[in-house]
């Protein structure tokens, strides 16, 4: 999506838009964002109570939509790419999170086509790097 915008003021302005509109972008509304440009995308936000499950863990939903949102974000910075709409998206869940826990989001456009985007994101504990889960994103761009 070509724009005058730096891609981090465009991620800015997206997340700033869904926080108004009343849908589920209130769920981003503690995500920090640090980084945005050339079909990538990196945040951070602290794991807090409405991020739980019945476990007390970093709920599973919670992390596909983080992972939805933020790798959205990356391809929007690609100056090919639409958002689109979402194909397929795997998430591979490798370790807990927990209350507290600092998560940063790195996302990536791998592969930006005509009518496919492929995308993949880790999230990571800050204090110590472990992986907590990885997702693929495919989504369709068609105009």
């Amino acid at each position: 999506m070509a724009s005058s915008r730096s891609g981090l003021e465009l991620v800015k302005a997206v997340v700033a838009h869904a926080l108004k509109n009343r849908c589920y972008g209130k769920f981003l509304n503690n995500v920090n964002f640090i980084s945005a440009g050339d079909g990538q995308c990196k945040a951070e936000f602290i794991v807090a109570d409405e991020h739980l499950n019945s476990h007390g863990t970093l709920h599973g939903g919670c992390t596909s939509t983080i992972i939805d949102c933020v790798s959205t974000y990356a391809l929007m910075t690609n100056a090919k790419a639409l958002p689109g709409v979402s194909v397929d998206l795997h998430v591979t869940f490798l370790k807990s999170a927990f209350p507290g826990d600092t998560i940063v989001v790195d996302a990536k456009t791998i592969k930006c086509g005509r009518k496919l985007a492929f995308l993949e994101v880790e999230l990571v504990k800050k204090k110590d790097g472990i992986i907590i889960a990885r997702g693929q994103h495919t989504k369709f761009i068609g105009a």
